[in-house]
């Protein structure tokens, strides 16, 4: 009897080592099994292939190509922010978004676009701010009001004035002055302005905005118009339509034109009292 027992154990223990090996041989035979094992060999050999194709594109940049007309910009500042962005990189490697950020934290530079160029090269778009006016003296302000630089050379842009007994003069930026944070405000309303006088032959050299918002500008021919801070578009608009003419024809003895008034302008002369009253020598005007 306990021999039946004993023989029967170890038949037991024989099919449970049978019943094991041939179920993980039945896996590894199924279809299924197969095709995971060909995918993960396909997945492993595509990993390593493109390993080593980007190991043989990642070649080391020998050329930068720099395009847009520079005038502010040298073609040394352009390079030295590339290479010092570009560090160990290579072709594939490289950060172009940190290369365009360190190109556009440039002070003239408005906008930057890197591009790589086969097989070792970057090109560098640089697109250059445009001035429209200074801003309190020193800065420059774009259309956009956008005070892009805070300590700028005396005439930015200044022609080159040809020799001869008689040169042109060299015509002067817009002066624009307003407290901190105004510029916007400032620049959106004098490329208003002066795209309105200079429709009827006048042309504005400077505007202002002071601290209790009130605003005037100067005309090129030296004329100051004063608008006040109340209805500065109506009294603009008035000074188009009747101030203008008369500045036109007689700015060589305008000393400055008052519009802070009701129904009309006050006229100041040059050389003579510039307060209402002052034996009529300002005068009140209706327009």
């Amino acid at each position: 009897m306990a021999g039946r027992k004993r023989n029967q154990r170890r038949m037991n223990g024989r099919v449970r080592g049978v019943r094991v090996v041939s179920g993980v041989g039945a896996l590894m035979r199924s279809p299924r099994a197969r095709r995971l094992g060909w995918r993960v060999t396909a997945v492993l050999l595509a990993a390593v292939a493109l390993a080593g194709l980007a190991r043989l594109l990642n070649q080391p940049i020998t050329r930068v190509t720099v395009t847009g007309r520079l005038q502010h910009v040298s073609p040394l500042q352009v390079e030295q922010v590339v290479r010092a962005h570009l560090g160990h990189a290579g072709f594939v490697t490289v950060n172009l978004g940190a290369i365009s950020q360190g190109l556009s934290a440039l002070p003239w530079v408005a906008s930057a676009a890197v591009q790589r160029s086969w097989p070792q090269g970057l090109t560098v778009q640089v697109v250059e701010q445009s001035a429209v006016a200074r801003w309190n003296g020193t800065g420059l302000v774009n259309a956009a009001g956008v005070l892009f630089l805070r300590d700028a050379p005396a005439v930015p842009d200044a022609p080159v004035v040809p020799a001869g007994p008689a040169p042109a003069p060299v015509q002067q930026p817009v002066q624009l002055a307003g407290p901190d944070g105004s510029q916007q405000e400032v620049t959106a309303r004098y490329l208003s302005m002066q795209a309105q006088l200079q429709g009827a032959g006048l042309r504005l050299t400077t505007l202002s905005l002071d601290a209790r918002g009130a605003w005037k500008f100067t005309l090129a021919d030296g004329v100051m118009v004063r608008l006040g801070r109340e209805q500065v578009d109506q009294r603009f608009g008035r000074f188009m339509l009747a101030g203008a003419r008369l500045v036109r024809a007689r700015a060589t003895g305008i000393a400055y034109v008052d519009m802070r008034y009701g129904n009309g302008f006050a006229v100041g002369w040059k050389g003579k009292a510039r307060h209402a009253g002052a034996s009529g020598k300002t005068l009140q005007l209706n327009g």
